[in-house]
């Protein structure tokens, strides 16, 4: 179902009956739409409820989820307002669909992966775990939030050229400060998503459900 409703032109796929009580929040890349990452989600996960948003900001006729000024120098104004902008759409959207007993987890790609570190660093409790595929640091926090209990996967590229390895480095010791559980993966090649990638964020979060489940009961 594609809707305009929230804020955000998004698609949402309900849970199927039995699967999982997770839902996905699908953020797409520069360019991309509601409909890019839906595939990648039930790979991920067979059976979660989808919730994917399309960006709000074009960039030459390109959605994204917040401006930049140049290749890697963002719009740190727009950013900030892009992240609540974002974090109430998510809200919203568990209302909406029923959703407040799902695990939230965002699966980001490059921009929709910057956003997502942003709601993680700006406004904790949004989502209880993320994968980030070629993330960059949105911005430093002038102090860690509470992230204890929050997972996070990143995914890397070791020949990005987008990204650099000192960049995943600082991104993981601000998430690590703030207390999350943080798993990094680095895929050989660079910022195209790979079949390795997708394995390690299945096995990833089949983990992580796999636990919530043994909390639960």
């Amino acid at each position: 179902m594609t809707t305009r409703e929230l804020g955000f032109r998004h698609r949402f796929e309900p849970g199927t009956q039995g699967g999982p009580p997770v839902t996905l929040v699908l953020l797409h890349g520069t360019g991309g739409t509601e409909d890019d990452l839906i595939g990648l989600g039930r790979e991920l996960l067979p059976g979660a409820a989808l919730l994917s948003p399309r960006g709000n900001v074009l960039e030459q006729g390109m959605p994204r989820f917040f401006r930049r000024l140049a290749e890697g120098v963002f719009d740190q104004q727009d950013l900030a307002l892009r992240t609540q902008e974002l974090s109430r759409f998510v809200e919203a959207a568990r209302e909406t669909y029923r959703l407040q007993d799902n695990l939230t987890i965002a699966v980001g790609y490059s921009n929709g992966a910057n956003i997502a570190a942003s709601v993680l660093l700006t406004v904790p409790g949004i989502f209880q775990g993320a994968v980030l595929f070629r993330p960059m640091v949105p911005f430093v926090p002038s102090a860690p939030p509470d992230l204890q209990g929050v997972a996070i996967l990143l995914a890397a590229g070791e020949r990005d050229p987008i990204v650099e390895t000192g960049n995943t480095d600082l991104l993981q010791s601000i998430f690590d400060s703030a207390g999350a559980d943080v798993s990094l993966y680095r895929h050989p090649g660079g910022h195209e998503l790979g079949h390795d990638d997708l394995l390690a964020a299945r096995r990833w979060m089949a983990g992580r459900v796999a636990s919530r489940s043994q909390m639960a009961g």
